[in-house]
């Protein structure tokens, strides 16, 4: 998905800190709020975006997190975003409800269903569009972004992943690992970065005991229901947040409705970055260019074939928004350790 805010904040992240022992009693909770972003038009579906954030930019090597719906399209159009593109960085699309097609400058074309992951990756640029289908009545879901390291941000080549995760039954719930290990569980999406995330269901006063790596930072998101973590309520929409140095999770339904999440997880990372509209680099230099690339139609994004938007007339191409007249420059990420103040 684009980031079709008009005057895009430039976001930079410098390197975590050093991980750390649990706090004594259990994991302490960071609440993260939502902000809510129009996708842009007149009918514009509204997303909940809660990374990044001036709190917190990073959790792991988890850079974006947008969570929308349930929609009726009928009533916001539901998603069409043009081609645009993308620099050091995968997406990784996960639905609740609905279908989105997907096309792609690596001449990959899917569709986004319920339950599978669909993981693209830009190395040194990508272009592609995500449209709801016609058939789509309800659409909801996330979009999320990690970072690409140095090592690979320009060599890892236009990819497109897919996975159909197994459930795995939980006593009251079940959970779908779609990147990284959980629960006995393990997707085959390739990341270039230690990563985790699951979706997670939960039977209405249901609890469950995650074993999870310490070496990893944790985002819970809640979708719906009542949910604690480690005691510390999480309302839909917010993202719960535990540093490193944990090895238990606890997450509770105290409500009488079923619940549902997307645990995330990865561990701190180490790079220096700027973050500017759909693009990840290290300096404002590198922003610099690639907008200039996008604009000057450069062989760095490809082009897109296949996408047949909602609006006849409306744009194929998403213009870059003008960059601001201050330099970009990379921003302090808090260190991986929850913080309640």
């Amino acid at each position: 998905m684009s980031n079709l805010d008009p005057r895009p904040e430039e976001i930079g992240c410098e390197a975590g800190g050093a991980p750390g022992g649990p706090e004594p009693g259990g994991a302490v909770v960071e609440i993260i709020t939502a902000r809510d972003v129009p996708l842009g038009g007149p009918r514009a579906m509204t997303v909940r975006r809660t990374l990044p954030q001036r709190q917190r930019s990073l959790i792991g090597a988890w850079c974006f997190v947008d969570h929308y719906g349930p929609d009726d399209v009928s009533a916001t159009g539901g998603m069409d975003v043009p081609s645009h593109p993308h620099t050091g960085l995968q997406t990784v699309s996960w639905l609740f409800e609905g279908a989105v097609t997907h096309h792609d400058s690596g001449d990959n074309h899917a569709v986004v269903r319920p339950g599978e992951v669909n993981l693209m990756t830009s190395g040194a640029g990508i272009c592609h569009t995500e449209v709801s289908t016609q058939d789509t009545t309800i659409l909801h879901g996330v979009q999320l972004w990690t970072v690409l390291p140095e090592g690979h941000r320009e060599s890892a080549g236009r990819r497109f992943d897919h996975h159909v995760p197994d459930p795995v039954v939980l006593e009251g719930g079940s959970a779908l690992v779609f990147m990284g290990s959980l629960l006995g569980s393990s997707s085959s999406i390739p990341t270039f970065s230690p990563l985790l995330g699951a979706e997670i269901r939960l039977d209405p006063g249901a609890l469950v005991c995650l074993d999870v790596d310490p070496d990893f930072e944790h985002g819970l998101l809640v979708d719906a229901g009542d949910v604690t973590l480690e005691g510390v309520t999480v309302e839909p929409a917010q993202l719960g947040y535990t540093g490193v140095g944990e090895s238990r999770l606890t997450i509770r339904n105290t409500g009488p409705t079923p619940a549902r999440m997307i645990l995330i997880g990865g561990t701190p990372f180490d790079e220096e970055i700027v973050m500017w509209w759909n693009f990840i680099g290290r300096t404002h230099d590198e922003i610099a260019r690639y907008r200039q690339e996008w604009e000057a139609g450069a062989d760095r994004f490809g082009r897109v074939d296949g996408y047949i938007g909602h609006d006849p007339d409306g744009l194929t191409r998403l213009p870059a928004p003008t960059l601001p007249t201050t330099t970009l420059k990379p921003r302090s990420n808090p260190h991986p350790r929850a913080r309640t103040d």
